[in-house]
């Protein structure tokens, strides 16, 4: 038998290493479903149920494989579903290949059924590279194109097939006019930058007297560099959210995250440098760097589209995080004045004592901070976290404590929710030997995390470590934007879009063959936590939260807390009554240092 297109296409998915297809099926793509048949399921096509999560499990895989993420999708409505997942890894420089069907090229221009101009949907979304096949002599070239574009440039690219297209006998290009034959492979390499730049640089950081480092997930590659470069230095290092697991969160000068979402004494230290380098990381708000003027800095990424933007960089560095600083640092002087990073790392340690006492506060019925919290000393050393969006990512971005081979990522520049569980599911695909854990907000949970506990359910026994944990926090809110509801506009609840239903997580995970346990008390998380980690299979925990606990902002102000407060005294329902019990203090309690009279902010730097 002939081979036709589709056959073509999962031959040189296979010849490029790819593992796995996320995918949901459609008529618009019914040729390659036939080809999958003939191929013996290889590549694998793994059945999500939605084409968003196809997209955002793509995503998880990526992220955590370091491999090209695949998805897959009908013509129409399936391709439309896939844009969200697709967004976030543009957004976070995520190698991701969409191949999607489209109706017959006989039917273009006929207002057909699902019929959607594709290659104008997607060429934001697939910028760098999106094409559709109209003849089969364009493959292999196309896909090709697309896998090494999605490599190089850390991007999201589009194959769009026509469901005709699928089912023609595949012919190659031939060596003839205005044929493009192609070949495989991505070559290594790593960019560095002149010895003029270099010099420059350290000069600049051989200046500084309080030197801050900034990594983000362009760091991952060098945490032995960047921690010399920190001991050198004299500096202390903040890390943004996708560069949460770059360093350990143990050493004694690594501040923790930065933004809206970070520590206290990551914005300390931005306040108070004179020097920042930035390495691996596009962070995005100003506000949290140092004030322009404050310090002169320097700038380390691997793309140069990247660099010289967010804060004025006195010297560019266009280079691979590691090559650059194995060359960097035999410029940069030692033996400085150590008062610099004493002082980073009191304030560190006395931000941490902070956590353990905010963890500790009494809620109704249980403190968010707390679940987080008692996961730290648990956390085995070789697992993958995930956080969704929402005031869940505050509590994963301050509480866990990462070390080692440990790895953990979230939807950091599209912010969207409901990525939590599909990342787990894609990190599961790409290392199935270790444990997994998504802590997610009821609100991604309701949005689509619990059809995907139905993917976990069809797929977990194939993992060698049963292990995927879904920690929701349940506080019947959609908690993130009351609370910014509350600082930024003074309003209370708006319980009408506020206020979501309470559902039985557990009962739904036990009901598909999972492990749920419902959780109501404090002195019942800890247990929870073992329980889940040591079970035979995925299991849920779902923690009735309080959604009083407030994720403040490490600039906040006590007046804005106390604003923050008041909002919520205004309302009028059942679900602010223990509000009118003494929220105001509750939330007094949650600031940096609690009551201590010497850890309440004033106006200048206040927590």
């Amino acid at each position: 038998m002939s081979m036709k297109v589709s056959d073509h296409v999962l031959e040189r998915l296979r010849d490029w290493g790819v593992e796995y297809v996320f995918a949901y099926p459609g008529d618009g793509i019914n040729g390659l479903l036939a080809a999958w048949g003939r191929a013996d399921d290889n590549p694998r096509f793994i059945q999500a149920r939605h084409e968003e999560m196809a997209a955002f499990e793509a995503v998880g895989y990526a992220k955590f494989s370091g491999r090209v993420g695949v998805c897959a999708a009908t013509s129409g409505p399936g391709a439309i579903h896939l844009l969200n997942g697709l967004y976030d890894a543009k957004l976070d420089h995520v190698p991701v290949v969409a191949i999607v069907g489209q109706t017959n090229r006989s039917a273009m221009g006929g207002s057909y059924q699902q019929e959607v101009d594709l290659l104008s949907l997607y060429k934001d979304v697939a910028s760098d590279f999106v094409e559709m096949v109209t003849v089969p002599e364009q493959l292999p070239n196309v896909l090709d194109r697309a896998m090494r574009t999605a490599m190089a440039r850390r991007s999201v690219t589009a194959v769009i097939i026509p469901a005709d297209v699928q089912e023609l006998d595949y012919s190659p290009p031939e060596h003839a006019f205005k044929m493009v034959p192609s070949s495989l492979g991505m070559p290594h390499y790593a960019p560095v930058p002149t010895d003029d730049d270099l010099t420059r640089a350290a000069e600049v950081l051989n200046a500084g007297e309080k030197v801050a480092v900034l990594v983000g997930q362009g760091a991952r590659g060098a945490r032995q560099e960047v921690m010399a470069v920190a001991d050198r230095l004299g500096a202390g290092v903040a890390k943004a959210l996708l560069g949460k697991d770059v360093l350990d969160d143990d050493l004694p000068y690594v501040t923790g995250a930065i933004g809206l979402l970070g520590t206290r004494p990551s914005y300390e230290m931005m306040t108070g440098c004179d020097t920042l380098l930035v390495i691996g990381s596009s962070f995005p708000y100003t506000q949290f760097l140092p004030e322009f003027g404050q310090a002169r800095a320097v700038q380390i990424d691997i793309d140069p589209h990247m660099v010289g933007m967010r804060y004025p960089f006195e010297v560019n560095l266009v280079g691979d995080a590691h090559t650059t600083l194995v060359r960097l640092l035999p410029l940069l002087k030692g033996d400085r004045d150590r008062s610099w990073r004493d002082k980073v790392e009191q304030d560190t340690a006395r931000w941490w004592e902070v956590m353990q006492r905010r963890a500790a506060v009494d809620a109704d019925p249980i403190n968010p901070e707390y679940v987080a919290h008692a996961l730290n000393d648990l956390l085995p050393d070789n697992v993958i976290l995930s956080s969704d969006s929402g005031s869940a990512a505050n509590w994963y971005a301050r509480h866990l404590k990462l070390r080692g081979a440990m790895r953990g990522s979230l939807s950091g520049t599209l912010a969207t929710m409901g990525p939590g569980v599909p990342y787990v599911i894609g990190a599961k695909f790409a290392h199935g030997d270790r444990p997994a854990i998504a802590l997610v907000g009821d609100g991604a949970m309701q949005m689509n995390g619990m059809a995907e506990l139905i993917t976990i359910a069809k797929y977990w026994q194939e993992w060698s470590d049963p292990r995927l944990i879904v920690a929701v926090l349940n506080n019947q809110d959609l908690n993130q934007v009351t609370w910014e509801m509350r600082a930024m506009a003074g309003a209370p609840q708006f319980l009408p879009s506020q206020s979501i239903p309470d559902v039985a997580y557990a009962d739904f995970a036990r009901l598909i063959g999972l492990h749920g346990m419902r959780i109501e008390k404090p002195g019942d998380v800890r247990g929870a936590w073992e329980a889940a980690l040591a079970s035979d299979r995925p299991c849920v925990l779902d923690f009735v939260t309080d959604p009083a606990v407030p994720p403040i902002p490490p600039h906040a102000t006590l007046d804005q807390i106390e604003a923050a407060a008041t909002a919520v005294l205004k309302g009028d329902s059942d679900r602010t009554a223990m509000v009118r019990q003494g929220l105001k203090a509750k939330v007094q309690e949650f600031l940096p240092g609690g009551r201590h009279r010497e850890d309440r902010p004033g106006t200048e730097g206040g927590r």
